[in-house]
C-alpha cells in the first residue's frame, strides 16, 4: 500500500469520526456554541462525512478524491480561522492546520497523477 493511499485512509477516518461527533456528541455541541456558529454543527458534520466517504470513493473515482480533499481542506481552512479568531491556543488549533495541511497535499498529489495518467 503507498503512502497516498495510507494518508487518504487516515484523514477519511479522521473525518468520519468527527463527522459522526457532530451529531451525537455534546462536546461538539459546546465547542459550537464557543465558537458561535451552533447553527452549522449540522452542516458541518455532514460535510465531514461525505467529505469522509468521498475520500474512500477516490479509490477508484479519482474526481471524487480531488473535489473531496480539495473541499475538505476548504472546510479545516476555515476551521483553523475560526479558532484563530476565538483565541484558541496553537495546540487546540493544530489539528485544523495538520488536516487542512494533509488534505492540501492529497488534492496535489491527485492532481499530479491526473496529468500523469492523462
Amino acid at each position: 500500500m503507498s503512502v497516498q493511499a495510507l494518508l487518504i485512509g487516515l484523514s477519511s477516518a479522521i473525518f468520519l469520526v468527527y463527522g459522526f461527533l457532530c451529531f451525537h456528541s455534546d462536546f461538539m455541541v459546546s465547542d459550537f456554541r464557543r465558537f458561535g456558529v451552533p447553527e452549522l454543527r449540522i452542516l458541518t458534520g455532514v460535510l465531514e462525512l461525505l467529505g469522509g466517504a468521498g475520500l474512500l470513493v477516490g479509490y477508484k473515482w479519482p474526481r471524487a478524491l480531488r473535489v473531496s480533499s480539495g473541499g475538505l481542506a476548504l472546510l479545516m481552512l476555515i476551521a483553523f480561522c475560526v479558532r484563530v479568531k476565538v483565541r484558541d491556543s496553537i495546540l487546540e488549533s493544530l489539528p485544523s492546520l495538520g488536516l487542512m495541511l494533509l488534505n492540501g497535499y492529497i488534492l496535489r498529489k491527485s492532481i499530479d497523477l491526473s496529468t500523469v495518467n492523462a
